[in-house]
């Protein structure tokens, strides 16, 4: 079956949900009817419709499409009373609150025609809409009678838009053409389209105007039946979704047909639908997001990642009941957070929540750090943080004790390592959350996410800038193994981390690397890279590591001093000094493989071959750090340690 929506055909399988056949129909209705049922209340938008204004060029094109009974595409509607969805509703732009009354139907597609029909063919004021650079104008909208009577005219051409006063001043004139009155409308034959579905009296003062003449009486019989009946009788297809269609069709099918307007995310649906409970969901997390993201490490959850935590919350509460009831586990509801989830989350289930999962994300925090992880930047997988953040949200203060951590940590190490956070993940958070909770808790097996974790020794030669998850995991791991900076001898902490711009800089310069043919997969591999204040990185600039290692070395750090902070990050001090990039470069690898062996918990694979897509072009250097640093001292002031 084909339908037509905002002038486009798209099979059922488009759509994308199931909606059955018979859950929806379709219809012709007067274009009359449709406007009056927007004025009177009957049809309304659901609250998660935006504002969304239509230029003067398109409003005009539309009026002069139905004029000629050109189609203008069907208007989807949904019916309301159904058990499954609810959604606050408000009018359409322009019509008058409707307080007596919830609507029969609500707009999903043909928002935009509608509300600039409506404020054009059915007020008497000026239609709100934007010109062609996009700036708000208001407009009166006319058609010239003769005009649209002429064969060889294009009806837009026709169709004249004034601005509120109804006046136009005339380029390089002090002339003014004025047509704010009737008189002066009459005159020039320009028939206001607020008047097209009552144009009866207009019609008697025009014909008084010009004394009953013949040829306007004539002009204007024409006018009535090649225009303005064209708005009397012209029909819009209406297709009409049952109301008990389902919320996740509904969210699928808007962001189908409103390909031009707002995309409708699950937070934004979800909040219209608890909007008919009188709770403001946007409001509600507004004022979490604060506390959540004074944390600079959750500064990027975000309503849809709160909402998807709490959903996994929700749906683990509800499986638990049931099984406590009848304890089948087969049949017990699943754990899950995939949008059919989340649509189907009841406000009773967010508020009961929402709170305990601000205090997760908040020990989620305390962890992160306790990886050295401060900051979102460098944070392997954002996403990971859903199921962290609900496993504590559960676990609570019992998280604390020493074995709980230990293997929480190891989950972590074995998604970041393993980089198994990337694309689809929904089915992961819902194995995460129970497995590592029976992991932890009661001995159980081995979560999937560390059984399946793997790391290939030769991934460490592909790992070159921040986008890849491990590369980041590597960057904290070594700040986790106490990797203390090269001129002041400070471990990372949450304060010296931000004090000092710690970023990830080259080991043997990029062009000291150059200059001597060493392969861009190697000298820009994270083999070869390490965290660093940024004064520190400064004073290395391009030099050999044995001349840097003298200068820091001048400064008043002892050579036996320098030797401890050089391994703390894994690097062997006698490599850099012969300026040994081979030796430096097999010997860190194979220690930085060995870290990676005790956080995940398992060996990597043997393979140090050089994988077939080793990069070949050297990476831009600055293009490695997200910070530009002034040169200026306060960047050079020692951090202040605070662990």
């Amino acid at each position: 079956m084909y339908r037509f929506h905002s002038g486009l055909a798209t099979d059922d399988r488009a759509w994308g949900c199931a909606v059955s056949v018979t859950k929806y129909g379709i219809e012709k209705e007067s274009l009359r009817d449709l406007l009056g049922e927007a004025r009177d209340g009957q049809s309304q938008l659901p609250d998660f419709q935006r504002g969304w204004i239509w230029d003067d060029d398109r409003v005009r094109s539309l009026l002069a499409s139905i004029s000629l009974g050109f189609p203008i595409g069907a208007v989807m509607m949904l019916e309301t009373g159904g058990q499954s969805v609810r959604f606050k509703q408000r009018s359409l732009e322009g019509a008058p609150p409707s307080p007596k009354r919830d609507a029969d139907r609500l707009v999903l597609d043909g928002q935009q025609r509608l509300t600039s029909l409506f404020q054009s063919l059915f007020l008497d004021q000026p239609v709100e809409t934007r010109d062609q650079r996009g700036k708000p104008i208001k407009r009166w909208y006319y058609v010239d009678m003769q005009l649209a009577l002429d064969p060889n005219v294009d009806r837009e051409d026709a169709i004249v838009s004034l601005p509120p006063d109804r006046q136009i001043k005339k380029f390089g004139r002090d002339s003014v053409e004025d047509y704010s009155t009737p008189e002066r409308e009459y005159e020039e034959m320009l028939f206001p389209l607020s008047r097209v579905f009552r144009s009866s009296g207009w019609r008697r003062g025009f014909q008084k105007y010009w004394k009953h003449a013949e040829d306007k009486m004539d002009l204007w019989d024409e006018f009535e039946q090649n225009f303005v009946d064209r708005f009397e009788q012209y029909q819009v297809p209406v297709i009409e979704l049952g109301k008990d269609t389902p919320k996740e069709a509904v969210c699928q099918v808007f962001e189908k047909v409103n390909t031009g307007g707002v995309t409708l995310t699950v937070f934004e649906l979800l909040t219209a639908t608890f909007a008919a409970d009188d709770f403001q969901l946007r409001k509600d997390w507004e004022q979490r997001e604060q506390a959540i993201h004074a944390h600079s490490v959750l500064s990027g959850v975000s309503n849809t990642d709160f909402v998807q935590a709490v959903t996994l919350l929700a749906t683990r509460a509800r499986r638990e009941a049931a099984l406590r009831d009848h304890p089948d586990e087969e049949r017990a509801p699943g754990i899950g957070c995939r949008r059919a989830d989340m649509l189907a989350l009841q406000l009773d289930e967010y508020k009961r929540w929402a709170d305990p999962l601000v205090g997760g994300l908040e020990t989620a925090a305390r962890f992160l750090h306790s990886q050295h992880l401060y900051d979102a930047r460098f944070l392997p997988y954002g996403s990971q943080l859903i199921p962290l953040a609900a496993i504590l949200t559960v676990l609570g203060h019992k998280w604390e004790p020493y074995h709980v951590r230990a293997r929480l940590a190891q989950w972590y190490w074995c998604g970041v390592l393993g980089e198994l956070y990337g694309g689809s993940t929904e089915t992961r958070f819902s194995r995460d959350l129970p497995e590592v909770l029976s992991w932890i808790r009661d001995g159980g097996p081995e979560p999937r996410t560390v059984y399946d974790a793997q790391f290939a020794a030769s991934r460490l030669l592909t790992l070159r800038t921040r986008r890849s998850a491990a590369y980041k995991g590597i960057y904290a791991l070594l700040l986790r193994e106490g990797a203390r900076d090269w001129k002041t001898g400070e471990e990372s902490s949450i304060a010296g981390y931000f004090d000092a711009s710690i970023d990830i800089h080259h080991v043997f310069p990029q062009r000291w690397c150059k200059d001597r043919g060493i392969e861009p997969a190697r000298c820009d591999s994270i083999v070869n890279k390490t965290p660093l204040a940024a004064s520190t990185n400064r004073s290395i600039g391009g030099a050999a590591p044995s001349d840097y290692l003298r200068r820091i070395a001048q400064g008043n750090v002892p050579r036996e001093t320098l030797a401890e902070y050089l391994q703390s990050h894994l690097i062997a001090p006698e490599h850099l000094w012969a300026d040994n990039f081979d030796s430096y470069f097999m010997t860190r690898q194979a220690a930085l493989l060995r870290q990676i062996a005790i956080v995940m918990g398992k060996q990597p694979s043997d393979d140090l071959e050089e994988p077939d897509e080793a990069p070949t072009d050297y990476e831009l250097v600055q293009a490695d750090s997200l910070a530009v640093f002034p040169f200026d001292e306060a960047l050079s002031k020692p951090a202040v340690a605070t662990w």
